[in-house]
């Protein structure tokens, strides 16, 4: 049996670790190297680490930081950020990095996800599809940290990255991005029942118990979370947690194993 994985993730700006909301106002939380430490001493089941100036900006992946991340990483790292071409994907692979996720240079060359699968294996090709809601129902795929609307139909979207050999896809609730108030479950219901593939859910989880229903009701394999990881009570002070392994084992038991 695949047991669900719970992911941390770290989004890098500016060099430092931050925490948005609704893909805004970065606040910084620390640094990334310190939050893996802690994490690795944590046990987490994996982790994923987005460079969000790299696409934004239109610049190279900061492979010494990669680096340095990959060498202090203790569990299996998703990279995402600026990634463009095979040799990028293929330098930062051997960095020690064993998946690496993209975003708009999915929407942008498409053959790009057929092409990194034959490099490094599918299992290590993620596609992140960040949406946000329609004013009038329905939800639009954004990049450029939700700065640019697509016009790509989502449906057809999951249908054809996958066609292309996509070996994990994660969607990504900007509205829910930081709120901490549940992930998106309209959504997740809409689009589950297209993908076949490896899915991670990210945007929104406050609690273990939004990660447990979600493991309830769909059966991800994949949680991902940031807030929860790195804030702490009402007030948002930043203290970096995860489950230990009783919480997990109790989160598994009671809400994913029927």
């Amino acid at each position: 049996m695949l047991y669900p994985r719970i992911i941390p993730c770290l989004l890098v700006h500016n060099k430092g670790l931050v925490k948005t909301v609704n893909f805004k106002d970065p606040k910084y939380v620390g640094d990334p190297i310190n939050a893996v430490k802690i994490f690795n001493e944590k046990e987490a089941d994996e982790l994923m680490v987005i460079d969000i100036d790299a696409s934004a900006e239109n610049r190279e992946p900061d492979y010494k930081m990669i680096e340095n991340l990959a060498a202090e990483c203790r569990m299996p790292l998703c990279y995402g950020g600026g990634i463009k071409t095979v040799g990028q994907a293929r330098r930062i692979f051997n960095l020690g990095v064993e998946k690496i996720a993209i975003s708009s240079a999915a929407i942008e060359h498409p053959e790009l996800i057929a092409n990194m699968a034959k490099e490094v294996g599918n299992q290590s090709v993620v596609v992140v599809i960040d949406v946000k809601k329609k004013l009038f129902g329905g939800y639009d795929i954004y990049t450029n940290n939700g700065k640019k609307k697509q016009t790509t139909n989502i449906e057809e979207y999951i249908k054809e990255i996958q066609s292309l050999g996509v070996g994990e896809i994660v969607l990504n609730s900007i509205d829910n991005d930081g709120l901490m108030k549940g992930y998106d479950s309209g959504f997740i219901e809409k689009v589950k029942p297209l993908i076949s593939v490896p899915l991670t859910i990210l945007g929104g989880a406050g609690s273990l118990d939004d990660i447990g229903r979600l493991f309830d009701r769909f059966g991800i394999i994949g949680a991902a979370a940031g807030s929860l990881f790195v804030f702490k009570g009402k007030y948002k002070a930043v203290l970096i947690s995860y489950p230990n392994y009783e919480e997990k084992t109790k989160l598994i038991s009671e809400y994913y194993i029927k």
